[in-house]
């Protein structure tokens, strides 16, 4: 029997995207030490299952200022993946790669390019996760990025994916390093197809 939305979603089937939220974000943690040139330690992601309001409501509202960076999925999975930094995040992390932390309202080129090589080596993360458990086939498209309030940043996805759902997969960690302390927060949106799929090539099935 297919999954027809994220409400039908077990405790066994959250057990197993947490799984794939641990991998994700340990391969995230030893991608970045590497970047930064420091020792990066990861807590346990908490993996919860949210609509907009409440992913809203867990950043500070839909008037906090956010950076966000936007993938898309294709091929065995679609959908999108999106990253959600607050300012000080993307400030401590160009200060370590490009020696400069000025995220604002707009954003230089070298500082886009920089957050545009985080954003895609976080989404290879995850996305490989699910591929190494999966050995599904995956494409992610080139980032894209603003700076702006969570409001607008979340009405992409919740457009997007109107006629689907109105809830997604809401991964929290936290990356610990000498220069870096800080939560990292992701949206991964499969659609339900490619969640069915998923939860079946891992055995899991309503």
């Amino acid at each position: 029997m297919a999954l027809h939305n994220y409400d039908e979603l077990s405790d066994m089937h959250i057990d197993a995207l947490r799984e794939i939220g641990n991998i994700g974000s340990g391969n995230a943690a030893s991608s970045l030490a590497m970047m930064l040139s420091d020792q990066i330690d990861i807590s346990v992601p908490v993996v919860r299952i949210l609509d907009y309001e409440q992913v809203m409501e867990e950043l500070g509202g839909p008037e906090q200022m956010i950076v966000g960076l936007l993938l898309c999925l294709d091929g065995d999975v679609n959908g999108m993946i999106m990253f959600l930094l607050h300012q000080n995040f993307a400030n401590t992390l160009l200060a370590s790669l490009i020696g400069e932390a000025d995220v604002g309202g707009t954003v230089d080129e070298m500082s886009y390019s920089a957050l545009q090589e985080v954003a895609n080596i976080m989404a290879a993360s995850y996305v490989n996760a699910i591929a190494d458990l999966t050995g599904f086939t995956i494409n992610v498209s080139v980032p894209s990025m603003c700076v702006d309030m969570l409001g607008a940043i979340l009405s992409v996805p919740a457009i997007h994916y109107a006629n689907i759902s109105d809830k997604m997969i809401f991964i929290e960690d936290k990356f610990h390093g000498k220069d870096l302390n800080a939560p990292n927060h992701i949206l991964l949106i499969p659609d339900v197809e490619s969640l069915d799929k998923i939860m079946t090539s891992l055995g899991i099935e309503l």
